[in-house]
């Protein structure tokens, strides 16, 4: 069902008080002329006009820049376990050090998980993306291909490629080396692959059904389920072209699943200290890439543009303590935030008084979207909870697109983010999102621009995720909104969490929020698919 396309905030936006959430005598969007660099390095930017005006969308590309640097050289990612990652957590650290931040490294436990590989050696050759299995086996592996009772025409449904014995029967694995080719399709994976283990094979690749588009990509999923005991043989996914071709009579294929191994990992942790270090304002992006790409908008965007609002803010001094994070192994299941939020104390946690999360806020497709503190648009999924204060973070966000004449939209508070492990222990939160594999809707292109159609970011967790996969206007309007947020919040909480601050060396008005709103409208949540998830699991 749709809901109206304009709708007003107004009633909602009444209950913020004038001395933290009003703001912003501002020129219009690309009104006010850029500070000189060398005025911006040696002023305090304590007042909104200065900020904004320091904060460019040049300087915020310079980190993203260097970010693609880092990823071009270490294998295309900057994924956590990988030496990509290392090299993001040091500029991060060297940029924030320099700029006067009290900086610490937080570490926690990481599994890493080599990246499998899937390679067809005849009768034609191809290196194909794949995937490994929860609870898969491990080696190299190079054999003969034997396809076991999958179907390749129309319809492809059902499809109960090797969920029986029998579908192994006649077929000869007695080989040093066979490698089962099966569909999914009908049982769990985990069936499949015992199946195939019991008849001989020394490895699996299951490809997808290939039924509907999206049964037709590479997948993952667990091998765990109705067998407590999984295969100990290597089982990776492929799509279901790759699974086409690699059915070829005389296919002979290479699979190396490796071991996971312990890799520790960091979290950068910036501290610009307040007035009141009881009170502190915390705001996070996620560092790390997945293994497939460099991660320039998930999360280069985010992890840029706070990284340049720290250097330009470093000169003040807040009424709060300001506590900026850039969280490794988001992409893994968010285990740094969640680690770190873990070890706080309860006295610790008190202290923060909110989270603002920046995760995607440059999708070359984008919508300006707010999380949806208020849940006038997406009903928080059951166990997120909504914390008390996250209404007044909307608002704010939501109060700045409408002064700056931008219309934007509600992204739920799904849980897929960092901000996850903060609103579960009670504290306030809110952020900023520009959509990520769901397609923008005809009525969204007519407000924002764009292609109708397409994903919001085409480039969403692969290789292409680099420096050209980003929208310059949707990076420039959502920097100077976090700068905006961060820096209200410096100076004052209490429409948050009604702790008074003190107000900015300047007059500032921020109107009720009113724009286009309710256009989402899709399965999911404001720019996510219904299973977006990180280490989804599913059946065959």
């Amino acid at each position: 069902m749709h809901r109206s396309a304009v709708r007003s905030k107004g009633a909602k936006a009444a209950g913020i008080t004038t001395a933290t959430v009003a703001a912003l005598a501002l020129a219009p969007m690309g009104a006010a002329t850029a500070a000189p660099p060398s005025a911006c390095d040696l002023r305090t930017n304590n007042t909104y006009e200065k900020l904004l005006q320091c904060v460019s969308v040049d300087a915020v590309m310079e980190h993203q820049e260097a970010f693609q640097d880092i990823a071009d050289a270490n294998d295309g990612n900057r994924a956590a376990g990988t030496s990509g990652y290392t090299q993001s957590v040091d500029y991060v650290v060297k940029t924030l050090t320099a700029a006067g931040w009290k900086v610490s490294l937080d570490e926690f436990p990481f599994t890493y998980v080599p990246p499998p590989e899937l390679q067809q050696l005849t009768p034609v050759t191809g290196d194909y993306e794949t995937a490994v299995f929860t609870g898969t086996g491990y080696g190299e592996v190079v054999g003969n291909v034997i396809p076991v009772d999958i179907v390749t025409a129309l319809p492809r449904d059902p499809v109960t490629s090797g969920c029986e014995d029998s579908d192994f029967t006649g077929l000869d694995f007695t080989g040093t080396t066979d490698i089962a080719l099966i569909q999914r399709g009908t049982c769990e994976f985990g069936v499949k692959a015992i199946n195939a283990q019991e008849a001989g094979a020394e490895a699996v690749i299951l490809f997808n059904q290939g039924n509907t588009p999206l049964r037709s990509g590479p997948f993952t999923g667990t091998l765990f389920g109705v067998n407590t005991q999984p295969a100990t043989i290597p089982v990776v996914s492929a799509s279901f072209a790759d699974g086409v071709a690699l059915a070829q009579p005389g296919s002979t294929a290479r699979i190396v699943v490796d071991a996971p191994e312990s890799r520790p990992q960091l979290n950068v942790i910036a501290e610009l200290p307040g007035r009141n270090s009881s009170n502190v304002v915390m705001a996070g992006a996620h560092l790390d890439s997945v293994q497939a790409g460099p991660g320039i908008n998930d999360n280069g965007s985010g992890s840029s543009a706070l990284l340049e609002i720290a250097q330009q803010i470093s000169k003040i001094t807040p009424e709060n303590t300001l506590r900026f994070a850039w969280w490794g192994a988001e992409e893994s299941g968010l285990l740094g935030s969640r680690a770190y939020v873990t070890e706080l104390s309860a006295t610790e946690k008190d202290r923060i008084a909110l989270y603002l999360n920046f995760d995607m806020v440059a999708s070359p497709n984008y919508i300006f979207m707010v999380y949806d503190g208020d849940e006038s648009g997406w009903n928080a999924p059951t166990g997120v909870p909504i914390p008390e204060g996250s209404i007044q973070i909307e608002d704010l966000f939501e109060s700045y697109y409408t002064k700056m004449g931008i219309p934007y939209d509600d992204a739920q508070f799904s849980g897929r983010s960092d901000y996850q492990a903060f609103i579960q222990n009670g504290i306030p939160a809110g952020g900023l999102f520009t959509g990520a594999e769901v397609p923008k809707t005809v009525q969204q292109a007519t407000i924002w621009g764009g292609t109708a159609g397409a994903q919001y970011d085409p480039c969403y967790h692969i290789a292409c995720d680099d420096i050209d996969n980003l929208d310059l206007h949707a990076l420039d309007v959502n920097s100077d909104a976090i700068a905006t947020a961060v820096l209200t919040y410096a100076y004052s909480t209490e429409s948050v969490n009604g702790v008074v601050g003190k107000p900015l060396p300047e007059d500032y008005f921020l109107p009720p929020p009113a724009g286009p709103e309710g256009t989402v409208n899709l399965p999911g949540g404001g720019g996510l698919s219904p299973d977006h998830d990180h280490g989804h699991d599913d059946v065959g």
